[in-house]
């Protein structure tokens, strides 16, 4: 039996222990990889009982660690009255035959960890199709000699198993897998499809797009609901907010809500699922299309939790992650979030003055803002620095819209900001900030 911890009510946490290779012998990187680990099991709901590392350029073929280390994590399992052991290095599938054979434990890899958190938090069906996709895609080039071993590997079996993976049995064969794999590219590809189509809709609309992007867990899902609850544009502003939780890839499915603020343009903000240090290539390719959402963008926030001492690392994933798909280049605001938690510390950092010492947020200089998703401090500031850095593409117009084209003047007042407004025999007279966009539009209209 495993060794449980109670957390609420009869829930119970199946215990686990945590294995590291440091091969590259850089001690601030290796430690920075296990503690993310740790969250990452954490998020899958295992409770870690031990952590085991070992600094070496070598590495085992047949088990990774070595045999030495072998038997030391065996007697950490029987003395933790553990089953469950997590590599932080992607196993091939000889090494997790050969380590379950001598645990006579589950044995699941970082890829393996991170694609089980993806399928138990998929909620819509696009999201669901593409972790399914991404799951296989790991399982099949594992398939070669492990027809014995199959039904423990593949990201665990038990506790761990392909729950949802779109199999009733682990003996998949290559066919069965190929076959499956076959139709959700079919599925997505409609998928797809439908959101491209909604995607025209939204650019042809000259509404202006802002999307939340960086690393999991930095605040994004937070940042999008209090700008819901302060701009949102109706009274069922709390209805239309998503999950936050501190906790890795808490959400993954987009979402795209439409932002009024007083006084300046409203916008569609899309929060997209986060980044993370060695995004499995699978996960990548699955969520391509939703990931490709900040392609699209006006706008970039890069949401940056300030409060972990490893941000600068984690804005280098991001901006490796934005570049690989293609949105490397649209324009970025760095949102440095949860800087509450970082007042009066010893922290550094070159672009803020004084912080040794502390200072007040929020914080504002060039592109880059301190400030509290939670508590909302900085929000009229981030507010100011969205409609500062999207000014190159408004411009302020004078139109008269007939009477009869209401829709124009509908469309106008919801994409744009109505600054005055005079009624006349021909039609309302209007002074607008808008896009350009749509202001070569509704060209026609212009005095």
């Amino acid at each position: 039996m495993a060794k449980m911890i109670t957390i609420q009510g009869n829930e119970k946490l199946p215990a686990a222990i945590l294995v590291g290779l440091d091969t590259e012998r850089d001690t601030v990187l290796f430690d920075r990889s296990m503690r993310e680990l740790g969250e990452l099991a954490k998020a899958c709901n295992l409770n870690v009982v031990s952590t085991i590392t070992q600094s070496s350029s070598e590495v085992s073929q047949a088990t990774l660690i070595g045999s030495g280390k072998v038997e030391e994590v065996k007697s950490e399992l029987y003395l933790q009255d553990a089953d469950i052991v997590v590599f932080n290095q992607t196993l091939s599938p000889m090494q997790i035959r050969n380590l379950e054979k001598a645990f006579d434990a589950e044995v699941i890899d970082r890829t393996g960890l991170i694609l089980q958190i993806f399928s138990e938090r998929a909620r819509t069906r696009e999201a669901k199709l593409q972790v399914e996709s991404a799951k296989l895609q790991y399982l099949l080039p594992r398939l070669s000699g492990m027809r014995s071993g199959l039904s423990r590997q593949g990201g665990g079996s038990g506790r761990l198993s392909n729950k949802g993976a779109g199999e009733t049995k682990l003996e998949l064969d290559r066919r069965r897998i190929e076959h499956r794999l076959s139709e959700l590219r079919k599925e997505l590809d409609g998928i797809d499809q439908e959101r491209n189509t909604q995607r025209e809709k939204r650019l042809n609309s000259g509404i202006t797009r802002v999307s939340l992007v960086g690393y999991t867990n930095a605040g994004k899902s937070t940042l999008l609901n209090k700008m819901l609850s302060l701009y949102g544009e109706s009274d069922n502003s709390e209805q239309k907010q998503v999950l936050e939780k501190d906790m890795l890839f808490a959400t993954l499915d987009t979402t795209v809500r439409k932002i009024t603020p007083d006084s300046h343009r409203p916008f569609l903000l899309t929060d997209t699922v986060g980044f993370i240090d060695e995004l499995p290539h699978t996960l990548v390719k699955a969520f391509r299309s939703t990931l490709e959402e900040a392609r699209y963008a006006d706008l970039l926030l890069e949401v940056i939790d300030f409060s972990d001492p490893d941000y600068m690392a984690h804005m280098e994933v991001t901006d490796k992650t934005l570049n690989e798909i293609g949105a490397g280049t649209v324009p970025r605001i760095y949102v440095f979030n949860k800087a509450d938690l970082t007042v009066g510390n010893s922290a550094d950092d070159a672009t803020v003055v004084s912080i040794k010492s502390g200072f007040k947020i929020p914080y504002v200089r060039n592109q880059r803002i301190y400030m509290s998703a939670r508590t909302g401090a900085g929000m009229a500031e981030l507010l100011e620095l969205i409609e500062k850095q999207l000014e190159g593409a408004t411009i302020t117009c004078d139109m008269i819209i007939p009477y009869t084209a209401g829709n124009v003047l509908n469309e106008l007042s919801h994409n744009g900001v109505i600054e005055q407004t005079e009624y006349l025999p021909e039609g309302t007279k209007i002074r607008v900030k808008c896009s350009e966009r749509d202001a070569k539009r509704f060209d026609g209209y212009r005095v």
